[in-house]
């Protein structure tokens, strides 16, 4: 079994997943049902199936998990670009998670990679 708060990929991913949800914060309250909802589950869901695949015995299932978790940060990435389209986000913010998220999944990318084959 791994320790998923030691890997630096589920630590940034927390991290942006709790900038996340600050930012949303000053979201328009008539988006609390819809993009603030989509926002924070795609952003958690990247730390979580990080967490939750490193709970799995076997490598192939913790590889799954990981992909998963690129597939939530490419979502986040949409959705960070619809919201600043709406003109939810400044652009510093917006350029700020961006690059979080590129790096998120670099790393996610570079950790599947690692993982033995079984």
């Amino acid at each position: 079994m791994r320790n998923f708060k030691e890997l630096i990929v589920w630590q940034k991913a927390h991290t942006l997943c709790l900038k996340i949800y600050k930012q949303t914060k000053s979201f328009p309250q008539e988006e609390k049902f819809g993009l603030i909802s989509q926002l924070r589950r795609a952003s958690s869901s990247i730390p979580t199936n990080i967490a939750e695949g490193c709970g799995h015995k076997s490598n192939n299932e913790f590889r799954r998990f990981i992909h998963i978790s690129a597939a939530s940060a490419s979502e986040l990435e949409y959705l960070l670009i619809l919201s600043k389209d709406l003109n939810y986000f400044e652009g510093i913010t917006f350029d700020e998670l961006t690059q979080d998220i590129i790096s998120i999944k670099k790393m996610l990318y570079k950790l599947s990679n690692s993982i033995p084959n079984e």
